[in-house]
């Protein structure tokens, strides 16, 4: 049997069937060493659930010690395209202004390459 790094999964809404690819991609990433953060879980990880047929990101997790900067980075994340470097970029810097604002980025681009390369293998 093959593993994917994926599930298909059917959604029956009435009479019709839709297909959806999600995937669950990590993105990381390291904060300062004087960050809470660091001192718990030594790297800052934030997952990303996506629709591979769109590049939706339809959720997020991150590792966090309050559960508003998990709450407020998914809202930065949540609706928008994994794609969007640039634009998901600016905005992290726009509005985000904790510690970990690097460590954010870095962490969304590493999940984006990661990201790319499953697309690439699995959903040509």
């Amino acid at each position: 049997m093959k593993r994917f790094p994926f599930n298909l999964i059917i959604v029956v809404s009435g009479d019709s069937m839709e297909k959806v690819n999600k995937v669950y991609i990590v993105g990381e990433s390291r904060t300062n060493m004087d960050n809470a953060i660091t001192k718990i879980y030594n790297s800052f990880y934030m997952a990303f659930e996506i629709d591979a047929s769109t590049d939706k990101i339809l959720d997020l997790g991150c590792t966090h010690t309050l559960d508003i900067t998990e709450r407020f980075i998914r809202e930065l994340f949540v609706g928008k395209y994994m794609r969007q470097d640039n634009t998901i970029e600016e905005e992290i810097k726009k509005r985000y202004h904790g510690t970990s604002q690097k460590a954010v980025i870095v962490s969304y681009k590493d999940a984006l390459k990661k990201y790319i390369a499953v697309k690439e293998k699995y959903f040509k």
